[in-house]
Order: structure tokens, then C-alpha cells, then sequence
């Protein structure tokens, strides 16, 4: 094989075509086109939730959910420190403080024995991050939420079609989130999608994402908002990949399959859990861990596969760890050893739907040379 295998590689072989060019033919280009409302609709109901209201991004999807919970300055919300910085930024930009715990060694998602030790007076959500294509354990998440009557904000960007004990990922949230970055099971190269059962929830999400327009009265308005909408054009894209999610998470999990039997021989190496009782991994990516005894760390194997062609990401650099906060003293005094350990001794490999069982084999067969 030759050439470079990039770490992801889309698929758009569905009838994104069709309803791409339904949207040219009718001029619907903006987002007040028909696919909007039937994207909402259908990947709603898909993942087990009311009311779906499609953002521009997932990003912006975190910032419309914490707006619509309400959330003011000095309410605190737990969140895990191995995240993407997306998830933590609408928490600061809202003055409410953020509340860390450390990464489960096994799952690499948010520890929720922790969870129960952070709750305070001032706790008001805990922030649910799925992480790299297996659920967090939901079950002692929701009993901590019911004890202490906290809402629960659930980030499901890598969890699309994800379950957990048979139930969606995305439907356990008081306020759900998903991303469909180019990356992601269901892509509209950019966009997001908040969730909920709640109504008013619902509806206040709605106008935060259209600039806070007063429903009586358009270009008049009581408060600040943001131009957050997603267009006709992404959402036709988002159907059609919807449509095709069953065939999706199939062909994830048989990647998932293909680089375990690739490398589960190798020694020195972490391979992501795959079925862990309460959920089946759904191989969002492909993550390996170093073992302490390989002399290389996380950026100098990439390095390493970069030179054979082959392209990976390294694992998120921990929150309490961010620079930006590091200035801040935020988490001045704060460690999180599991989280810390993922962060320098993680990566992940070419793991695209569109990335073909050859690139997979050659990209296990590179990290197997540079790992002997």
C-alpha cells in the first residue's frame, strides 16, 4: 500500500447526493429548508429523546445546553478532566465553576466513584462525556442525579447509535448533546444537536440558537442570543448518514475487531475495553495505550507512524492540566493520575468509517514494526 492513511476518512456513499442536490433544485440552502425539521425529528426519535434542535456545531451545542438549564455564576458542575476543552469552555464563559474527576483506568470515560465525593451544596449538574465510542457507566450517574435532584448534561459527540443497557446514549440526559463533525458517526461536516424531553428546555434552546428573537415580535428582543442555526444543506447531508447509522456501527465495530486481532498479541500495549457488561464498544476511534515500560511516549510514536504514512491523533490533554487554567490557578494543586497517564501515553489510529481493511492492516502492521 502507498501512500498516506489518514486517522479519519469519511463516507458519504448514501443519498446525501440526492438530497444535496433536492436542496439546490428548490433554492432551500438556508436554515429555514425542510430537511432541517426532518433531520431534528428522526435523529430525535432515534436516540430516544422528544425534542431535537439542530446548532451549527457541537461546541455551541454545550454552550446552548448550559444557557438553557439556567446555570449562574458559582454553580459548580463535575464534569470529567479527560475531555476536549469544548466541554469545560461554556462552564467558564458562563462564570460557573467546574468540578473534575479522574478517568476510569479500564474505560478510559469519567470515573463515577468520584463523582458522588464532589457533590456540594453549590453542585447543580454533572456533565456526562461518553469517550471514544464507549458509554460512561450510567447507572450510579443517575442515582447520585436523583439523590441530590442535579441535572444531568450528557455529551454524546462520540456516542451516536451507542448503547448502554439497551438504551441510546443521548437519552439519559436532562439536556443532551451531539456533535456531527466530519469525524463523527453521523457527519454534516459541521453541526450539532441538542436534545431533551423537557418542552420549556426545548423551546429556550430554540431561542438561543436564533439570536433570542421574541416569538411575538421578529428583530425585537429581551435578551442577547446567538446566531447558533444549522442549515437545510447540512442537514440533507445529516439524514442521509442517518439513514444509514445501523450500517455504520456495524462497519465501526468490525474495525474495532480487525486492529484487536491485529494487535492483541503485542505486548506493552492497553487496547480499548470492548464489551464491558453494561455497553459494547462502538469504536468512535481506535485508542491504544503505552505500557510505562515502552521507552517512547505518546507523541514519539506518532511521530514514528507519521514516517511510515501513517496518520493518528494523541488522547486529550486533561483539563486541569490546560494551560489556560494553569495561569488562572484554577486547579492549582489538583492531579488526576489516570487522566494524566491517557493523556501522554495515548493515541489513536486511522479509525474513519471510509478507512478501508487494508489501511487498517497496514496502519496495526506500522505500529507493530515501531513498537518491536
Amino acid at each position: 500500500m502507498t501512500g498516506f492513511i489518514p486517522v479519519n476518512k469519511p463516507l458519504l456513499n448514501g443519498n446525501e447526493q440526492r438530497y444535496l442536490l433536492e436542496c439546490i433544485e428548490t433554492g432551500w440552502i438556508s436554515s429555514e429548508g425542510p430537511f432541517v425539521g426532518r433531520f431534528e425529528d428522526e435523529f430525535a426519535a432515534r436516540m430516544g429523546k422528544a425534542h431535537g434542535i439542530s446548532v451549527s456545531n457541537g461546541s455551541v451545542a454545550i454552550d446552548v445546553a448550559v444557557a438553557a438549564l439556567g446555570l449562574k455564576p458559582d454553580d459548580e458542575v463535575i464534569l470529567p478532566t479527560f475531555t476536549i476543552i469544548s466541554c469545560i469552555a461554556p462552564l467558564i464563559r458562563a462564570g460557573v465553576k467546574p468540578v473534575l474527576v479522574d478517568a476510569d483506568s479500564a474505560t478510559w470515560t469519567m470515573n463515577p466513584d468520584q463523582v458522588r465525593a464532589k457533590v456540594g451544596e453549590r453542585t447543580k449538574a454533572i456533565m456526562v462525556v461518553h469517550t471514544y465510542g464507549l458509554p460512561v457507566d450510567m447507572d450510579p450517574i443517575l442515582d447520585i442525579a436523583r439523590e441530590h435532584d442535579l441535572a444531568i448534561i450528557e455529551d454524546a459527540a462520540e456516542a451516536h447509535g451507542s448503547l448502554y443497557r439497551g438504551r441510546p446514549c443521548g437519552s439519559f440526559g436532562t439536556i443532551s448533546t451531539f456533535s456531527f463533525y466530519a469525524n463523527k458517526h453521523v457527519t454534516t461536516g459541521e453541526g450539532g444537536m441538542v436534545l431533551t424531553d423537557d418542552a420549556a428546555l426545548a423551546e429556550r434552546a430554540k431561542s438561543l440558537r436564533n439570536l433570542c428573537f421574541k416569538p411575538e415580535k421578529r428583530f425585537v428582543h429581551d435578551e442577547l442570543g446567538s446566531n447558533f442555526r444549522f442549515t437545510n444543506i447540512q442537514a440533507a447531508i445529516g439524514l442521509a448518514q442517518l439513514e444509514r447509522l445501523d450500517e455504520t456501527l456495524i462497519r465501526k465495530r468490525a474495525l474495532g475487531a480487525r486492529y484487536r486481532r491485529a494487535l492483541e498479541g503485542l505486548n506493552g500495549l492497553q487496547l480499548p475495553a470492548d464489551d464491558v457488561g453494561y455497553a459494547q464498544n462502538d469504536y468512535w476511534v481506535f485508542g491504544v495505550v503505552l505500557d510505562d515500560d515502552i521507552a517512547m511516549d505518546a507523541v514519539e510514536v506518532a511521530k514514528a507512524l507519521a514516517a511510515k504514512g501513517i496518520g493518528t491523533r494523541p488522547f486529550f490533554w486533561c483539563m486541569h492540566e490546560q494551560p489556560i487554567f494553569e495561569k488562572s490557578g484554577l486547579f492549582a494543586a489538583e492531579t488526576y493520575p489516570v487522566a494524566e497517564r491517557l493523556a501522554r501515553r495515548g493515541l489513536y489510529l486511522p479509525s474513519g468509517i471510509g478507512t478501508t481493511d487494508d489501511e487498517i492492516d497496514a496502519s496495526a502492521a506500522a505500529l507493530v514494526e515501531v513498537l518491536r
